[in-house]
C-alpha cells in the first residue's frame, strides 16, 4: 500500500498525527525557515517556495491544531475492489465492527466473437451481483452507525466506489467521505486493518520546486530530514 500518491502539482503523503510537528520541523530543515498560515487549513511556505498543506480538525496555534489532530476519532471505512470488499468501523485506528466477502469476477478475455460476448455478459453479472453485496454491507454496518462517524474514508477501485456512490440509500454515507482514495490491494480483514490505522493520518499535500529524484522521495515520507 503506498502511503504517497501524485496530486495536481505535487504529492500527498500520509504522516501519523502524532508525528506531524516533527515533519514539519524536518521540512523546515530541508527547504528553509517557514512561513506558518493557520485557517481551515496550515499552510507552510519554505524560504524555497516549496510548500506543505494539510487541513485543521480546529484550533488557531500550532499546538491546538496538533492537540486536535491526535484526538481519536471514529471514521468509517470501505474499501471496494471488483470482486471483494472490506467495510468497517474504526476507533483510534482499532476496528470495531467489519464485513468483508469476495465474490467471483472473471477477467476479461481477448478472444472476438459470440464466446467472447457470452463471457463479458457473465462477467456483467458477476460485477453487479459483488457490487450489490458491497453496497448491502455498506448500508447494513455503517448507515445505523453514520451519527457516531467523524468521516468516512475510501479505499480501492475509483468504478467500483462510483457504483457505490450512485445507491441512493448510501448518500448520506458518502457525504461524510473524505477526498482521498487510499490505494489498496484486494480487500481482506488484514487490508481493512491497515486502512484503519492509515486513516487516522493527516494528508499532507507538498508541491516543491526544487526536490527531484530521490530526494524528493525522502522528503515526501518525512524521511532522511
Amino acid at each position: 500500500m503506498s502511503r504517497v500518491r501524485p496530486v495536481p502539482g505535487g504529492r500527498a503523503v500520509e504522516v501519523e498525527p502524532e508525528r506531524v510537528e516533527g515533519w514539519i520541523g524536518r521540512f523546515a530543515d530541508r527547504h528553509g525557515a517557514v512561513d506558518v498560515q493557520i485557517g481551515e487549513s496550515v499552510v507552510i511556505t519554505a524560504a524555497d517556495g516549496a510548500t506543505a498543506t494539510f487541513r485543521t480538525r480546529g484550533g488557531t496555534r500550532m499546538e491546538e491544531v496538533i492537540e486536535n489532530l491526535t484526538e481519536p476519532r471514529r471514521i468509517g471505512l470501505i474499501l471496494v475492489r471488483l470482486g471483494g470488499h472490506s467495510i468497517g468501523v474504526a476507533y483510534g485506528g482499532k476496528v470495531e465492527v467489519s464485513a468483508t466477502d469476495r465474490k467471483q469476477v472473471h477477467g476479461r478475455i481477448k478472444a472476438g466473437g459470440w464466446s467472447q460476448q457470452r463471457f463479458a455478459r457473465r462477467r456483467e453479472g458477476q460485477a453487479r451481483v459483488a457490487l450489490q453485496a458491497a453496497a448491502d454491507d455498506v448500508f447494513r454496518v455503517l448507515v445505523p452507525r453514520l451519527a457516531q462517524l467523524d468521516s468516512v474514508v475510501l479505499g480501492g477501485d475509483w468504478q467500483a466506489l462510483d457504483v457505490l456512490r450512485n445507491d441512493r440509500r448510501l448518500t448520506s454515507v458518502f457525504s461524510k467521505a473524505e477526498d482521498r482514495v487510499l490505494d489498496v490491494p484486494e480487500p481482506r480483514r488484514a487490508v481493512l486493518d491497515e486502512a484503519a490505522e492509515r486513516a487516522r493520518c493527516v494528508e499532507i499535500v507538498i508541491q516543491d520546486t526544487r526536490a527531484t529524484g530521490s530526494d524528493a522521495g525522502r522528503m515526501d515520507t518525512g524521511e532522511g530530514a
